[in-house]
């Protein structure tokens, strides 16, 4: 699978434009766990995935987590080249859930070809607009959703992305996705096994019955 292929207005792009991004194009191998990317201080530059997992989180002054979105393959990341926007910072860390490839455009090569081309400021606005879109959902779940509801709509999340009811996963882990305490998220899981929707052991978490969970998650 190469570059090209994966850019959505690859051939909108001009032969020298092309060229440009092609002379200046990194690809990375990223091993799981590794952080890419951290705050706004840091340009690392516009991320497009080959094929893995990342995981964008803000961190509060406490130090608590919590995940704005994720990334899979043919995914593009805008806010780690967010030095490029002048208008906006963002403080996101990017990490990698597995381990990933991906090609990084460097933010001043990107830039000065956005400024040139109506397709490629025309998309990179729609990933934007996308993207707060994603983290207004998000404002919505932690301001009005419940935590049990959250929990459960994770749980069907991740069962979906591993396409497997058997998750290995923590409840820390859980907890930095949802930006609550480790505390928490085990009182919530014990409750959805006392009703028969999970089963816990050590580093696991089994769904048992998804269409409770799913009536849980929709209330």
């Amino acid at each position: 699978m190469e570059f090209q292929s994966c850019f959505p207005v690859w051939d909108r792009l001009s032969a020298d434009q092309q060229s440009r991004i092609l002379d200046n194009l990194v690809f990375r191998e990223i091993k799981k766990g590794t952080v890419i990317h951290n705050g706004s201080a840091d340009c690392t530059g516009l991320l497009l995935v080959k094929s893995g997992q990342l995981r964008a989180y803000i961190l509060s002054d406490e130090g608590r987590e919590i995940t704005i979105y994720r990334l899979f393959d043919r995914d593009i990341c805008l806010f780690s080249a967010s030095c490029m926007l002048r208008s906006a910072q963002f403080d996101i860390t990017i990490e990698a859930e597995k381990d990933t490839g991906l090609w990084v455009i460097p933010a001043e090569v990107y830039r000065s070809i956005m400024e040139q081309s109506a397709p490629l400021s025309n998309y990179t606005n729609e990933v934007m607009a996308a993207r707060f879109s994603e983290v207004m959902w998000l404002v919505e779940q932690v301001m009005w959703k419940s935590m049990d509801k959250r929990v459960a709509a994770f749980l069907l999340e991740e069962a979906a992305i591993e396409k497997t009811d058997r998750l290995s996963i923590t409840h820390e882990t859980i907890a930095n996705h949802l930006g609550t305490h480790r505390e928490v998220v085990t009182r919530m899981l014990r409750y959805l096994q006392g009703e028969g929707m999970v089963r816990l052991s050590r580093g696991t978490v089994e769904l048992l019955d998804a269409k409770k969970l799913t009536a849980l998650r929709d209330t």
